[in-house]
């Protein structure tokens, strides 16, 4: 008995220190962009006749695609959705040295010849491409487009961003482009760094110290031309659509798990609050007083921190990525 329990011990020391079976890649697909560019994502294969909604799910800063596609994935399959559901990551590419130096994730493939280019920290809030004028969220419009017409099954599409994902997410909800006909967007906003506020409000104002506080991105001051909507009818479109919020019960504090490094921590961000968890569960509040008065959901999920995969395949998520059943 003694023997067997060294040997048990013995080889579960040894899964431990093994490395970790990385998933493989799914299949990569391609949208045409203006002046002949492209971008590449990530999309669930074979595909299904069965398939009536899709499930974007958006990458966070480290520009990890497939992680975030696998997460979508697994969450479609515990809630089984998966038959049902196309699983689709789009890659906002960035010129090889930078995102080597900066945003770059294991098993995510460098850009193509044809595919559009963003800085790190510029796809994210809907900037324009350095080498076409097309915005990344002009980008996402012409990825949804493809989507109805390759899949006219599909009658609705989730877009579901995590940490800098859901920067985009949420700014994105603002400016998108009218779905086609007959297509149902909705909209999954996951433990932002920080969020566009629509007003001058804010749960930590500091106007002496932080007068440009209300700048885009975390406001709607100096809007971006290319954006092509007025703060106004931002607002209109931000609170007439489907969205639904997510924030890890840990995402909170300085602790490793937290990513707290990663953490936008200029004046302007902490005007929101200090940490995740509190910057979105005052978000909230704030949507609930000034934007669709509870209209708009909140989920927290219990023993998650920041972690994509974590928090979108836990079981409250669920609802929130695709709908009741």
């Amino acid at each position: 008995m003694q023997v067997r329990r060294v040997l048990i011990a013995a080889l579960a020391l040894i899964a431990a220190r093994a490395p970790i079976a990385r998933a493989a890649n799914p299949p990569l697909a391609d949208v045409a962009l203006a002046g002949g560019k492209t971008l590449s994502y990530f999309v669930s294969r074979p595909p299904n006749p069965g398939q009536t909604s899709a499930l974007i799910a958006i990458q966070g800063y480290p520009r990890d695609a497939n992680r975030t596609f696998h997460a979508a994935a697994r969450a479609a399959r515990q809630a089984g959705r998966l038959a049902t559901t196309l699983v689709i990551a789009p890659i906002f590419q960035v010129p090889p040295p930078e995102a080597a130096r900066f945003c770059h994730f294991h098993g995510v493939p460098g850009p193509a010849p044809t595919n559009a280019l963003w800085r790190c920290g510029t796809w994210l809030d809907g900037a324009p491409a350095s080498n076409t004028p097309i915005t990344s969220f002009g980008a996402m419009n012409a990825l949804i487009d493809q989507i109805h017409r390759r899949y006219p099954d599909v009658r609705t599409i989730t877009i579901a961003g995590f940490s800098a994902g859901a920067q985009f997410t949420q700014r994105y909800a603002a400016f998108a482009a009218p779905p086609p006909t007959p297509v149902r967007e909705r909209f999954v906003i996951a433990d932002p760094s920080a969020f566009l506020y629509f007003n001058r409000f804010r749960p930590h104002p500091n106007p002496t110290m932080c007068p440009r506080f209300n700048d885009w991105k975390f406001g709607t001051d100096h809007l971006p031309p290319d954006l092509g909507r007025s703060a106004v009818a931002a607002r209109t479109a931000y609170i007439a659509a489907d969205i639904h919020y997510l924030e890890g019960a840990n995402d909170q504090g300085k602790a490793r798990n937290t990513a707290y490094r990663m953490l936008e921590k200029n004046c302007a961000a902490e005007t929101q609050g200090r940490y995740r968890l509190g910057r979105g569960i005052a978000y909230a509040a704030y949507d609930r007083k000034f934007l669709a008065h509870g209209g708009h959901s909140l989920t927290i999920i219990p023993g998650c921190a920041h972690s994509v995969t974590c928090v979108f395949t836990a079981k409250p998520a669920a609802a929130a990525l695709f709908g009741r059943p």
